[in-house]
């Protein structure tokens, strides 16, 4: 059995070059959050001439379903780990989808968990740009709160009309019954169904997002990597137009320090490391490590610029060598 090459937003190219990795240019459907993988199953098997992309962020749900995919053979589908805002605004280019699929998104009830919900007019925004006009949206939830959230939302949405008589239906003809649905109607909850087209107005702008180059700072300084170490202390910062930077722990070792680094973007999240490296003519490098392929985003390239001004504060003789960022460019 030959298992496909497992696909991670984080290591792909953006935008996305899609012949590599199906072999074939096809239309391109969209499952977001596949579960178990039996409607992702379902749409490659009744869509033979399209490429149909799950984006799933469960590594249990990622390894059953690349293992389902070899075993049947279903060549036009393929598995990514993706968080669906990352997917939406860096993988994809506009009008590039022929369908896009929201089947039984999590509810986050809690009121202080809403804004996690993935119903939210910037991401509605984003599935509307990627969609070529004529193409299909279609969403699936057990929740009536979420359903008459969602209908709010999609009737605000110019781009967007609704292909049915009522704001959602009961039942769609065509479509598989997942182990999830039979679940709920055993346990009495209804499913509410909704099935959108997109029409020919100018959708909402959403920007393709670029990797930008990797950040590096070179300084020279008298402080001593010890000296860096002790004065370290966790912090946060507040967010600044939906970004933020935390900067966790810090690692020593003989010639280097690791810091422990998460920085939140509206369309990304990632968890990596930043190097402080000492050199023999008192000069140090600060860069992005490798570990876990972090992608150098506007959010990182913030967070060397502020973890490299708090280096210089330390030695007011400190002097920049080389500064590459991306509020330099």
């Amino acid at each position: 059995m030959n298992f496909p090459q497992k696909l991670n937003v984080l290591e792909l190219s953006w935008p996305t070059d899609w012949l590599p990795i199906f072999g074939r240019e096809r239309p391109l459907i969209l499952e977001i959050g596949f579960g178990r993988g039996a409607f992702l199953r379902h749409l490659a098997q009744t869509y033979p001439e399209h490429n149909v992309i799950g984006i799933e962020i469960s590594n249990r749900c990622l390894t059953h379903v690349e293992s389902m995919i070899a075993r049947e053979g279903l060549t036009n589908a393929r598995a990514i780990y993706a968080m669906a805002e990352t997917a939406l605004h860096h993988m994809f280019t506009p009008a590039s989808l022929a369908q896009v699929y929201v089947n039984f998104p999590d509810p986050w009830f809690r009121t202080k968990h809403s804004h996690r919900r993935l119903m939210q007019r910037d991401t509605l925004d984003v599935i509307v740009n990627r969609l070529q006009p004529g193409g299909s949206f279609y969403l699936a939830t057990d929740i009536l709160e979420y359903a008459e959230m969602s209908h709010e939302l999609l009737a605000e949405t110019p781009g967007l009309d609704n292909q049915l008589a009522t704001p959602w239906a009961g039942e769609l003809p065509g479509r598989i019954v997942t182990k999830y649905e039979s679940k709920a109607r055993r346990e009495g909850r209804d499913c509410y169904y909704f099935a959108y087209r997109r029409n020919q107005q100018t959708p909402p702008p959403a920007a393709v997002i670029q990797e930008l180059p990797m950040p590096h700072l070179v300084f020279q300084s008298s402080i001593a990597l010890d000296d860096v170490a002790a004065r370290f202390e966790p912090y946060q910062t507040q967010p600044v137009e939906g970004t933020y930077v935390h900067f966790m722990r810090v690692w020593h070792s003989e010639h280097h320090l690791l810091f422990e680094t998460h920085v939140k973007e509206p369309t990304i999240e990632q968890r990596f490391a930043l190097t402080l490296s000492a050199r023999a003519d008192s000069q140090f490098t600060l860069q992005l490590s490798t570990l876990g392929h972090p992608r150098p985003t506007e959010g990182i390239h913030m967070a060397v610029k502020l973890l490299g001004d708090w280096l210089l504060a330390l030695d007011p003789d400190a002097r920049v060598v080389i500064r590459k960022l991306q509020e330099d460019a």
